[in-house]
C-alpha cells in the first residue's frame, strides 16, 4: 500500500543524508576535516554508527575538537533515532541538538562553514521530531535552517556547498500546496522548484565530492515530488550496484522502487543488501519485504518477514499498518476468523502520524462499523498488484466484475480508479481516461481521494500528449478536493506539476 513515505516519515528520512567530506584548513582551524573524521562521516552514510563512533571518539583524543565532528556526531544520532524509531532513546538524545548548536555558535562566524553546519544540525532534528509527531518544533527548526543557508548564500554566494540543502528547499517551498503558500510567505520561505533543481545539477555537475550526495538528492525528489521516469531508474540501479556494501543506498533503491511499483526490482535490490553486526539494526527492511510478498499474494512468506519486524522494531510508526498487512494475508485468503484479531489491535498498537498507520486506522474502524464489504476484496488485491507492479494481476482481480457489481459510490469509485491506474501502467493511456473520468464523477459528492489522485493522473497523461491546457484544468482539480487521505502527497504534485507549467 502506498505511504506517505513519505512526508512525514520516509520525507523526513531521506533529507539529512546529503552531507558528506568538506575541504581541510589548517591543523589549528576548528574546521579542518582529517581523514579520520572523513572515514567516520562515510561509516554514518553506510549506516556503520558504531565504528563511525569509535573513530570520533578516536578524533577526539588527538585534540581540539572540530566543528565536522560535532556535525558527524549529530548525523549518526539522526540516523540511529530514524532506524529505531525509538522515544525513550528520542528523550535521551534530545539535548544534543542544543549543546552542539552552542558550541558552533562559539566558532569564528567568518566561515560559511558555521552557519551551514547550524542548518544541517537544525535540519537533522526536524527530521527527527517530524518522526516523534513534535510538527511545530521541526518547522521552527527547518525555517531556522532555511534562513541560515539564505544567509550564506547572500555572504558567499561561490560557497556552492550551501546550495544542497538549500537548492531542496526551494523545490519542497515551491511545491507546497495552495493552502499553505500564504504561510511560506508570510515567513519568508521563498520557494522554486526549477530553481532548486539547477542548483542540485550544479553540484553533480561541479563537485566531486558532494557529487553523489547531490545525486541522490536528485532522484528522491523526483520519486517523491515530480516524475520519476526511465532515466532516473537507470541512475539509480547504477548509483546503488556501485556502492554494493552502502545499506543505506539499498534501502533507498528499494523505497524509490516500491514508490514508482516496481515490486522485483525492490525485492532484488533488499535481497543483495549488505548485512553484517557493523551495520545498525534496520527491522523496517524486515517490513518491507514483507509488504513487496504481501503484494505478490505470497502470504505466507508475507506474514514471516511482517512478524519477524514486529518482533524486532521497538519503535511507534508502522505498527497499525502492520497488523492491517496481517488481517489482509488472512482475510484475502477467505480466513476471516484468523484475521480478526490482527484487525482488533491495529485500534490498540503504535501512533497515526504516517499515512499508512491513518489508512489502517480508518479501514480497521470502518470494518468495524460494517462499512467494509467483501465486495473489497478483489479491489484490495488489484491495489496490492498494482501498487507491487504484477499489472497482470491486477487486471485479473478487476476483470471478472463491472461498476454494478458494487454497492457503495466508495467501492465503485474505486473500481474505476484501479481500472485507470491499472490501464494507464500498462500503456493504455486513452483507456483509462475513460475510467479516471468516471471516478472523479463518482468521487465528487463525498470528496473521496480516487477523484483527486484520477484528476492528478489526468492532469500527468494530457501534460504528456503536449495538451497543457487540461493538464492545468486537472492538476487544478486536484488540489481542489478538500481534506482527504492523501492530501498533502497529492497536493504537493499538483502543485509542482503547476509550477513547472508556469501557473503559479
Amino acid at each position: 500500500m502506498k505511504k506517505g513515505v513519505l512526508f512525514t516519515g520516509f520525507f523526513a528520512f531521506f533529507l539529512g543524508f546529503f552531507f558528506s567530506r568538506l575541504p581541510s584548513f589548517g591543523q589549528s582551524n576548528p574546521y579542518q576535516i582529517t581523514p579520520t573524521l572523513q572515514e567516520a562521516y562515510a561509516d554514518v552514510f553506510k549506516l556503520k554508527v558504531t565504528s563511525a563512533r569509535a573513530l570520533l571518539q578516536k578524533e577526539k583524543n588527538t585534540g581540539l575538537q572540530k566543528a565536522f565532528a560535532v556535525y558527524v556526531e549529530d548525523y549518526a544520532d539522526m540516523v540511529t533515532l530514524l532506524v529505531s524509531d525509538e522515544k525513550r532513546l528520542f528523550e535521551q538524545l534530545s539535548p544534543n541538538q542544543d549543546k552542539r548548536l552552542a558550541f558552533l555558535e562559539e566558532l569564528p562566524p567568518s566561515s560559511p562553514y558555521q552557519r551551514l553546519y547550524q542548518a544541517e544540525i537544525r535540519l537533522h532534528w526536524a527530521f527527527i521530531k517530524l518522526k516523534f509527531g513534535k510538527e511545530v518544533s521541526a518547522c521552527w527548526d527547518i525555517i531556522k535552517a532555511y534562513r541560515l543557508l539564505e544567509e550564506n548564500a547572500k555572504k558567499y554566494p561561490d560557497f556552492i556547498s550551501t546550495y544542497k540543502s538549500l537548492g531542496m528547499l526551494h523545490v519542497l517551498i515551491g511545491s507546497a500546496p495552495q493552502n499553505y503558500q500564504w504561510v511560506t510567505k508570510l515567513l519568508g520561505l521563498r520557494g522554486n522548484i526549477p530553481q532548486g533543481m539547477r542548483e542540485i545539477k550544479a553540484i553533480i555537475q561541479k563537485d566531486k565530492l558532494f557529487g553523489p550526495e547531490a545525486r541522490l538528492v536528485e532522484l528522491l525528489l523526483h520519486a517523491y515530488i515530480l516524475t520519476y521516469t526511465e532515466p532516473q531508474n537507470a541512475a539509480l540501479l547504477g548509483f546503488v550496484n556501485g556502492e554494493k556494501d552502502n545499506l543505506l543506498l539499498h534501502f533507498f533503491g528499494t523505497t524509490i522502487s516500491m514508490k514508482d511499483g516496481r515490486g522485483e526490482q525492490a525485492l532484488k535490490l533488499l535481497n543483495q543488501r549488505p548485512v553484517g553486526s557493523g551495520y545498525l539494526a534496520f527491522p523496517f527492511l524486515e517490513y518491507l519485504k514483507g509488504e513487496i510478498l504481501l503484494q505478490k499474494g505470497q502470504y505466507d512468506e508475507a506474514r514471516t518477514h511482517l512478524k519477524r519486524f514486529l518482533a524486532q522494531y521497538k519503535g511507534q510508526n508502522y505498527l497499525k499498518d502492520t497488523h492491517l498487512k496481517l488481517f489482509l494475508s488472512h482475510w484475502l485468503e477467505g480466513e476471516e476468523a484468523v484475521a480478526m484479531p490482527y484487525l482488533e489491535r491495529v485500534l490498540t498498537v503504535g501512533t497515526s502520524y504516517v499515512e499508512a498507520d491513518k489508512f489502517a486506522e480508518k479501514f480497521a474502524k470502518s470494518f468495524r462499523k460494517k462499512e467494509v464489504s467483501g465486495q473489497q476484496k478483489a479491489l484490495m488485491k488489484a491495489r496490492l498488484a498494482f501498487d507491487g507492479g504484477y499489472l497482470q494481476e491486477a487486471a485479473s482481480a478487476l476483470k471478472p466484475y463491472q461498476e454494478t457489481f458494487f454497492t457503495t459510490l466508495y467501492d465503485k469509485a474505486e473500481f474505476h480508479y484501479r481500472w485507470g491506474r491499472t490501464l494507464q501502467r500498462q500503456n493504455r493511456p486513452d483507456s483509462s481516461i475513460v475510467h479516471y473520468e468516471r471516478a472523479i464523477a463518482l468521487s465528487q459528492a463525498q470528496s473521496l481521494y480516487f477523484g483527486a489522485t484520477s484528476a492528478l493522473q489526468l492532469g500527468y497523461m494530457y501534460q504528456a500528449k503536449g495538451n497543457n491546457a487540461k493538464a492545468i484544468y486537472h492538476f487544478k482539480q486536484a488540489l481542489n478536493y478538500p481534506k482527504h487521505e492523501y492530501k498533502n502527497s497529492v497536493d504537493n504534485k499538483a502543485r509542482a506539476a503547476l509550477t513547472l507549467l508556469g501557473v503559479e
